[in-house]
Order: C-alpha cells, then structure tokens, then sequence
C-alpha cells in the first residue's frame, strides 16, 4: 500500500486536503476516489486512508484509524559527518535514514570539499529532509530523522564546543594505531542509551579537529584495519550500534 508522509498533524474521522507534495505523489500514482493509502505525520503511528477526491490539483483524503505502528532502532544513534562531496550526502542521508538514524548534523571541516553557507547550506538541508522523508515512505519508519542546520565543526558557530556536555555517549571514528574497537567501547553501554558518532569527510578529520573532540569528552573508535570511504564509515558505525 503506498505511504506518505503529511506535513500537517493527522487526526482519525476528518477529511483532509493533502498537502501539495503528497498530493503530487498520489496524482503520479494515478490513484482514484477509493483507493487506500497510509498516511504518516512524524508524531508516531501512521493512519489509514482512503482518497475522498482527485481534483486537477488537490486531492482530498478520509483519515481512518490510527495504528501506533514504531520501527525506530531500540538505540538512538546520531550522526555528525563531515559532509561528503557531490552526491555521496544524497546517498548517506538516504542510507542512514533507511538504517535507522534519529539525527544526522552536517558538519564544514577541514578536510571537506563541499562548502556550504547562508541561503545554499539552507536549500541543501531542505533537500537533504525531502530524502530522509522520501526514505521514510519507503522503508517504513513513522518517524523522520532531524537533519539539523549546517554547522562549522569549530569557529567560528564551534559545533564541537557546544556538544561537549552532551550526556550521549560520545565516539569520534579515529584510524590513529592502537584505537579501540567499536564494539568494545559500547560493550558495556546500555542498550538503548543514545549514541553521537562523529564521522570526517574525505581524508578525515584533521588532527586539530580529532585531537579538539578528545578535549570535548569523545572516545576514539576503529571500524578495523581497512580504511572506509566517509560514506561507508558512517553508515557501518550506524549499523553496528542502531542493530535492526
């Protein structure tokens, strides 16, 4: 049955007129007064529906019962990455939001490619939420991951400063010699005590950078002896520590 996620809160018993994204979607579908759907709004749960009326533009829909259907991961695990080039964001948000992130912070580093400021960084995590959503109809989840404002990882907005009393258990992915395994960091963690994994771009952090999340109270961890895309990196922290 197809899914949609509504931008506006769902209440069981009203009749709604879909806003224009997932209007579009139902009209590309080519569904027709009768036909059901499911609707979902982030609060948790997703509802039945069933389309009232397809109109040249609009589409208007019947809000039917509410199941509180949960597919979130038992561990909130947030990922804060510096952000990847080209379309390799595009498929880590869409990846991680599919595995089960609860956040995803885009981070400038030192060692980044993509630079993004002002109007531009806005536009881009608005296109980044548009993926998340997209990834959220298709997988199941109910909830969408928060894709937080681009943010420099030190001066001048000082991101890392800011997450240093942060009572999530703090990783920063190192490949320095001698770095503990992911596994054995979290081993004794509690399972569903929320994790923040720093992640660097292409060519990692710096090491100003990795030795500043030291200072701020994160845990140098290793995915193992090969050396990972920033991409994959992320996205196999996320599996290991999200689990199904």
């Amino acid at each position: 049955m197809p899914r949609f996620h509504c931008s506006v809160p769902l209440t069981a018993g009203t009749t709604l007129a879909l806003p224009p994204g997932a209007a579009r979607h139902v009209q590309v579908l080519r569904m027709q007064p009768g036909d059901a759907l499911t609707l979902f709004d982030g609060s948790g749960g997703e509802y039945a529906a069933t389309v009232e009326r397809m109109g040249r533009s609009d589409v208007s829909v019947t809000i039917g019962a509410h199941a509180p259907t949960e597919r979130e991961a038992v561990r909130a695990v947030h990922l804060a990455v510096g952000m990847p080039a080209n379309e390799r964001m595009d498929w880590l948000v869409e990846k991680a939001t599919e595995l089960g992130v609860a956040s995803i912070q885009p981070l400038a580093t030192a060692h980044g490619v993509l630079r993004l400021s002002g109007e531009r960084a806005e536009k881009k995590r608005a296109h980044w939420e548009a993926i998340a959503i997209a990834a959220c109809e298709q997988c199941g989840r109910n909830r969408v991951p928060r894709i937080h404002p681009v943010r420099s990882f030190s001066s001048p907005s000082a991101w890392i400063e800011a997450n240093a009393g942060n009572a999530a258990l703090r990783l920063v992915l190192s490949l320095a010699e001698g770095t503990q395994r992911l596994a054995d960091a979290t081993a004794s963690a509690p399972a569903d005590r929320s994790v923040l994994v720093l992640s660097g771009p292409e060519g990692g952090l710096s090491s100003a950078e990795e030795q500043e999340a030291l200072a701020c109270g994160f845990a140098p961890v290793t995915l193992g002896p090969r050396v990972l895309r920033a991409e994959t990196a992320a996205l196999a922290a996320l599996v290991l520590l999200a689990g199904p």
